[in-house]
């Protein structure tokens, strides 16, 4: 049998470094989540739309801009142990092209604003943003690498506070503070409130680039071209792959609001990101495991430690799925605030599912990192984008927005599937399938039975849930029993 954590110092880092970055993740995310609740009140489906796209876009070129050079900055920084050339080049290139991309965006402006369909205002905000959130990808990854979790955690937090502050302050406070005036709330209501969102997103990301500035100030500018060329070749497929990741995030949304309206697109949007729960515990566990698969490469027991940490990951996944069909009642109260959105409720287990898969796919993603096979990724999320385009544009016709759900469920498990398999090949990982295949396929069930079968029955779901993690316990009870005695 299959020890889920043998070795239980390794382990024990990593756990405390996943359970560092869950708060950092999981702590803003989840104040989004809460954000969530007062966008859909002040925010109809038609303008939830706007924001969604906005933050569509910002993603995308989040992709161009950093074109790869974070995860090539990890791959080189710890094979060659932490050589500063590797910090130097990474950063003065991305100083160097966020800066004349910016220009670019800018002088070009008039025909771009056309296209994206957006206010020049907002335009504006909108190169703003990515250029400070591009120079401050070397230094939250110089953090990761350096095993300093801790103030990692406290920027990303510190980030959507102020974001979270100033979304109160412009849309609940301003409008009772200004209430006594009739020219303040004219020149309040001048602007759409999605608006004063995206204000509130620059003043963050500018108050926290000026939190990294002492840090940033104390890099040295220099690129080292043969080293430039290597972390580029290595990190020009992690673009592309990122590119067509954002599609497969992405496209149905954009879709949707061209095939469905705009009103069933932020009807969507807003649903779908209850699906955020298992976005946090995949980005909390991929940004533990990311330093920890490149730092234990080395390792004699490696490939079982890889395999260990897949079992982790989907086993606490199922429990995560399981427990938000569970609650869905109570999250949907708290964070919907318009039962014009609750159309698109049916999208709930579809997208926990897809969601889980794709964890599954970034931690089989770990063999072609490194092995320096990343053009495997960009052809796999080739393959996802491919799926989600020709699904969304075939389907949303026949069955409006319920395409789009299947649409991403089926690009990511397409997607684990083509890198579990390739994987066999390139670098041979002895993962306990029977195991991981036997949770994935009852929780996944589970789930989908739940919420048809009980929707409104918040206890008989909990009873279950309860059972399925006693059910885990017992089946793993001899590695529990291990990391108690160690």
């Amino acid at each position: 049998m299959t020890n889920i954590i043998p070795a239980v110092n390794i382990y024990k880092r990593f756990a405390r470094d996943t359970a560092i970055y869950g708060i950092a993740s999981v702590l803003p995310r989840l104040i989004n989540v809460l954000l969530m609740g007062l966008h859909t009140k002040v925010l109809p489906p038609q303008a939830y739309s706007i924001n969604t796209k906005f933050y569509v876009l910002i993603a995308f070129f989040n992709v161009l801009f950093t074109y790869g050079m974070e995860t090539a900055f990890f791959r080189f920084f710890t094979l060659l142990e932490r050589d500063k050339r590797v910090l130097r080049t990474a950063f003065t290139s991305l100083l160097l092209t966020s800066i004349f991309f910016t220009v670019l965006l800018f002088l070009f402006r008039r025909p771009l604003i056309e296209l994206m369909d957006v206010d020049e205002r907002i335009y504006l905000i909108f190169i703003s943003i990515l250029l400070l959130d591009t120079l401050m990808v070397i230094p939250y990854a110089y953090l990761r690498v350096m095993h300093r979790p801790l103030r990692f955690a406290f920027y990303r937090t510190f980030h959507v506070t102020v974001y979270a502050l100033f979304n109160l302050i412009f849309l609940l406070w301003l409008p009772f503070w200004f209430s006594g005036s009739e020219k303040l709330i004219q020149w309040y209501a001048e602007r759409p409130k999605v608006y004063y969102i995206f204000i509130a997103n620059l003043i963050a990301s500018l108050s926290t680039f000026l939190l990294f500035l002492p840090m940033i100030v104390r890099f040295k500018l220099g690129i080292d071209k043969q080293l430039w060329k290597k972390m580029l070749r290595y990190g020009t497929p992690v673009m592309l792959a990122g590119m067509f990741y954002i599609i497969n995030e992405n496209f149905d949304k954009l879709a949707l609001d061209y095939l469905a309206g705009s009103n069933i697109m932020g009807a969507y949007a807003a649903i779908y990101k209850i699906g955020v729960f298992m976005v946090l515990y995949i980005t909390a566990f991929r940004l533990g495991a990311e330093p920890f698969y490149f730092n234990q490469h080395k390792e004699k027991d490696a490939k079982t430690q890889y395999a260990n940490v897949m079992l982790l990951f989907v086993v606490a996944g199922s429990i995560l799925m399981l427990g938000v069909i569970a609650f869905l009642e109570w999250i949907v109260e708290i964070f919907i605030n318009r039962p014009e959105y609750l159309v698109a409720l049916d999208i709930v287990p579809v997208i926990l599912a897809a969601y889980l898969f794709l964890g599954i796919y970034f931690n089989l993603s770990v063999w072609y990192k490194l092995t320096d096979r990343t053009r495997y990724g960009m052809i796999f999320s080739a393959v996802g984008a491919l799926i989600t385009i020709l699904f969304n544009i075939y389907m949303i016709p026949r069955i409006s927005f319920m395409a789009s759900a299947w649409a991403t469920l089926a690009a990511y498990s397409v997607m684990a599937l083509l890198s579990y398999f390739y994987g066999r090949k390139h670098y041979r990982i002895p993962y306990p399938t029977g195991k991981i295949l036997f949770y994935l396929l009852t929780s996944t069930a589970l789930s989908f039975w739940m919420y048809e079968k009980w929707p409104d029955q918040t206890g008989i779901k909990v009873l279950i849930l309860i059972l399925y993690g006693l059910m885990v316990v017992g089946m793993e009870w001899r590695s529990l029993q291990e990391v108690v005695r160690k």
